[in-house]
């Protein structure tokens, strides 16, 4: 008998002169299910002649028990989860394989309290929740999860309608929110085996306000310079329309490497240089943004994704340093190069990120660098 015939009794009903009791029953895992079909006298069928089968695979005869001429039991100990949300078909048949009844069998686990439920706002506007199912997330049955909100001291309380079906454990509130005032929010999930409900969470729209990422994100080469590279973007549109300031993130990577380095002290400008990178090497950067000063607040707001990764290389480095057979010389230049290496790395540390005044000793040591390496590369032409 056709496997896609079983599969689709819980979506065509049952045949009138047929049925089983329990019909649809819903257990939790383990559970020892007695499941019996009864057919009308009508049929002229007697219960020895049937036989029982689960999801297309026929039951073993040990399992039955005939009741009476027209009722036929079939015993499942020990279920096991269901394969399917939707259902395990249990279905009664006549000696020739037809069908004459099904029962759709829920074995699964009540839901556990939602946990980590977390809301954010895309410029004051809407709202968006996600939760993590709690226990292990899995009940092997169809389970519901609800949003729900209201205002902290008045108002009805309200449910949630656009569901995300790519992310099943979040959902979108696109219109008519309060600013000013506190909501309260929280999960409630449902099954056939029980419900809970998660931690309530009140929060101000305005403290968890997001907005899209910088766009316009480009880098390019400054000059020469072998280690930096000059990072511009521009601010969301929607720190247009409101009231808000910002501040950024910057982070970057090498193009063979996947941990990234954070810059935090960016500020509210919208360019930065990078500073103490690796010559004639590959760059991946990214900007993010967080908006502060929300109608006066003096919270901040909530981190928006990273910018799309810009890629840019620093230039190739040009200085080559000469060597010597004059052993004096070559102790010279090499104890010269040790503490330029230092001051470099003294340099860099003190001189990294975005700040005006950080670039401006950098640039002051990077002219001196080069004007002392002329000096050295004229004084050793002149001793020749």
């Amino acid at each position: 008998f056709p496997s896609r015939l079983s599969l689709s009794l819980c979506l065509l009903g049952i045949n009138k002169m047929a049925g089983i009791f329990p019909q649809d029953p819903a257990l939790p895992i383990g559970s020892t299910l007695t499941a019996t079909c009864s057919v009308s006298p009508d049929l002229g069928l007697h219960a020895s002649s049937l036989f029982w089968s689960l999801n297309g695979r026929r039951l073993p005869s040990s399992s039955y028990s005939v009741l009476s001429p027209t009722a036929l039991s079939v015993t499942l100990p020990g279920l096991p989860a269901s394969r399917q949300r939707s259902g395990d078909n249990l279905v009664c048949h006549n000696h020739g394989g037809h069908v004459l009844a099904g029962s759709c069998l829920y074995i699964g686990m009540p839901p556990v309290k939602p946990v980590n439920l977390t809301c954010w706002s895309r410029n004051t506007k809407d709202l968006t929740c996600r939760w993590a199912p709690g226990g292990q997330g899995e009940t092997f049955i169809k389970t519901k999860y609800t949003l729900k909100y209201k205002l902290r001291w008045y108002g009805r309380e309200r449910e949630c309608e656009e569901y995300n079906a790519a992310q099943p454990y979040s959902c979108y509130i696109p219109r008519d929110l309060a600013l000013f005032t506190p909501y309260e929010i929280w999960v409630e999930a449902t099954n056939q085996l029980g419900s809970a409900t998660s931690d309530v969470i009140t929060l101000d729209i305005l403290d968890v306000v997001t907005t899209d990422p910088p766009t316009g994100v480009s880098v390019s080469r400054v000059g020469n310079l072998e280690d930096h590279l000059s990072v511009r973007w521009e601010s969301p549109p929607a720190l247009k329309d409101f009231l808000f300031q910002a501040k950024y993130q910057i982070r970057y990577r090498l193009e063979d490497n996947s941990d990234w380095k954070v810059m935090d002290d960016v500020g509210n400008q919208t360019s930065c240089r990078l500073a103490g990178l690796r010559p004639g090497t590959v760059y991946f950067v990214q900007v993010r943004c967080n908006p502060v000063g929300i109608f006066g607040s003096r919270r901040a707001g909530i981190w928006s994704e990273w910018s799309h990764p810009t890629a840019a290389s620093t230039p190739h480095s040009e200085r080559v340093l000469s060597g010597s057979c004059d052993s004096k010389s070559g102790d010279s230049n090499s104890t010269l190069r040790r503490e330029l290496k230092q001051f470099f790395g003294w340099v860099r540390n003190h001189a990294y990120g975005c700040g005006g005044m950080s670039i401006k000793l950098y640039d002051q040591w990077r002219v001196w660098m080069q004007k002392s390496h002329k000096t050295r590369n004229q004084v050793g032409k002149g001793a020749k």
